[in-house]
């Protein structure tokens, strides 16, 4: 005879694997009914045509939509559904799971692999947080939502595991999976407590692939194989992480029970309600924390939290606030400061510890917009200084989504360029960019850094190189190609005139609407989605550029609701 302790966890890890089993199955088989995962309202054996927003009718048959495969929450993702779903906002998700690539954002599929570490990682944040949540008697009461009369009570069993298990697997529970849950009941009995089966519930849900995973099934499309719509559960839970990152409310749900989100114009509502939601405007916030880079600022936690909370402020202003056209993001004449930030940048302050808003002119600054923010200027640092190269690179990737390739392998990339009589930064890289095969891609990426050479890289102004006071910085650079500005020769000075360069260049809008199509679809586009990008982009483009519109117009767009297959 074993130990009974042991004996007896061994029995609960049975039972929940169990449970999980008996999910795993019910999920991939569904069942019949008209709302059950994967399947559209009302579809009966195929797909109907779906409307544009402007209400032109658009046949699947029509769309193009790039492969994609199933997602997994993301760190921040998981940790924003268990505050939503439990009330828990310790964050325990962030502190233990395996760490996300962010290329830019931290959902993209391909990045997702599973290991060993995860699903231990899982195991024992699933025990954690249900240990937690039933510790409090408040947060308790509310997520079991009835008073049981005893360990048997199956009735008051019955309600929680729907009601938990809807919300947790982002769609009814089918019968199956009902009774799987429920029957974790018989270790409530045998210890005489009804919520030793919660607990079990809780833990084995919390593992469970419906709720780890974004899964997707939906209808084939007929006469496009490989194409499927998917269920109003499955919209309700695409449309949520994209808008909200994280679950659907019950209100989200309830328009999904209702067939609401298979039309665009009921998408449009649903994405106006929750864009209205503070999780809306959190976001937006984090979709500018990721594709400016600034989400994990490797400086000091205080400094980096300021400057996070100055990038923040702006884009709730020009977005939420002000409701102006998105590209005055990048030449907005003011920021928010608080005493210390504003000591920081050595600019007048403006008498607040809270912060306030500053106009840069007024401060006789020349700084204008995001891109003269620190939070951006920290993108690039290297060998504890600004790399021009890393600066250039970045505005490529990120603002006008183009593709640098990696230096070739035989390339020391951790050692500076050379040095040089002057031992002046310009003249070590104007070496090195003028021989040998690398060249050409320094070119592309090197002027563009010197351009913000006079901002270090936690964007104080200096007027020479670090450690090299004989070294003036002129602050000049170039962007070579068709990104250049009204111009023509693509010339700048500072974060400002990269902003103002980048505004009239007018390849901006469409890499807005890359990268947040990229967010939202969690993958990068392909050949398939070109189309869609476009379209998407000219809307933008003739409804002012207001941002939060274009999530609208993303959420509604046709495309959305159909996955296409991939191809292994």
């Amino acid at each position: 005879m074993g130990d009974p302790t042991s004996l007896r966890m061994t029995t609960v890890s049975c039972a929940i694997a169990c449970a999980l089993l008996g999910a795993c199955r019910a999920q991939v088989t569904g069942s019949a009914g008209a709302n059950a995962p994967g399947t559209p309202s009302g579809a009966a054996g195929g797909v109907g045509t779906s409307t544009g927003a402007g209400g032109a009718a658009v046949a699947p048959q029509e769309l193009t939509v790039g492969a994609t495969g199933i997602h997994r929450l993301s760190r921040i993702e998981y940790d924003n559904t268990l505050r939503d779903l439990l009330g828990d906002t310790t964050r325990p998700g962030f502190a233990k799971l395996p760490e996300d690539v962010a290329d830019p954002f931290d959902n993209d599929y391909t990045t997702q692999l599973v290991s060993g570490a995860l699903v231990a990682d899982v195991e024992a944040l699933a025990t954690d947080v249900s240990s937690r949540t039933l510790a409090d008697p408040t947060r308790k009461a509310a997520l079991v939502g009835c008073t049981p009369t005893g360990p048997g009570d199956k009735t008051c069993m019955t309600s929680f595991v729907k009601s938990f298990g809807r919300r947790a697997f982002r769609r009814p529970l089918t019968d199956d999976e009902v009774a799987s849950y429920v029957g974790l009941q018989t270790f409530a009995v045998e210890a005489g407590d009804f919520y030793a089966a919660v607990d079990l519930v809780v833990r084995a849900m919390l593992q469970d692939p419906s709720f780890l995973y974004r899964v997707e099934v939906g209808t084939p499309v007929a006469g496009r194989p490989g194409l499927y719509q998917l269920g109003d559960y499955e919209i309700g839970t695409r449309l949520s992480y994209f808008l909200w990152g994280t679950m659907p409310s019950d209100a989200v749900l309830d328009m999904a029970a209702a067939g609401m989100l298979q039309t665009p114009a009921g998408r449009r509502a649903a994405a106006t309600m929750m864009l209205a939601d503070t999780r809306g405007a959190d976001r937006v916030r984090a979709f500018h924390g990721f594709w400016l880079g600034y989400h994990q600022l490797p400086l000091d936690p205080t400094l980096a939290g300021e400057l996070t909370s100055e990038s923040d402020a702006l884009v709730t202003r020009v977005v939420f606030e002000k409701k102006a056209d998105y590209l005055e993001l990048f030449r907005w004449p003011e920021t928010f400061l608080t005493d210390d930030l504003a000591m920081h940048y050595g600019l007048p302050a403006p008498g607040s510890k809270t912060g306030a808003w500053v106009n840069y002119q007024a401060a006789g600054s020349p700084r204008r917009g995001i891109l003269s923010q620190g939070s951006v200027l920290a993108a690039g640092a290297k060998f504890d200084d600004t790399s021009p190269t890393l600066r250039g690179v970045f505005v490529r990737n990120r603002l006008l989504c183009q593709t640098i390739p990696p230096p070739p392998p035989n390339v020391m990339v951790d050692q500076p360029p050379a040095a040089t009589p002057t031992g002046c930064k310009a003249d070590r890289y104007a070496a090195h960019r003028g021989t040998g095969g690398c060249a050409a891609c320094h070119n592309l990426t090197d002027l563009i850094g010197f351009g913000l050479e006079n901002y270090d890289r936690t964007g104080v102004y200096r007027a020479t190189d670090k450690d090299a006071p004989q070294c003036a910085i002129a602050g000049d650079g170039q962007v070579y190609g068709s990104t250049a500005g009204a111009t023509g020769d693509g010339k700048f000075n500072g974060p400002a005139g990269l902003g103002e360069m980048l505004v009239d260049g007018g390849n901006l809008e469409a890499c807005v609407v890359t990268q947040l199509f990229r967010m939202a679809y969690g993958r990068r586009e392909t050949a398939d989605d070109a189309a869609n990008i476009t379209t998407l982009t000219s809307g933008f483009k003739q409804k002012g550029r207001a941002f939060d519109q274009l999530m609208v117009d993303v959420a509604s767009d046709p495309a959305f609701i159909y996955r296409r297959l991939e191809q292994l």
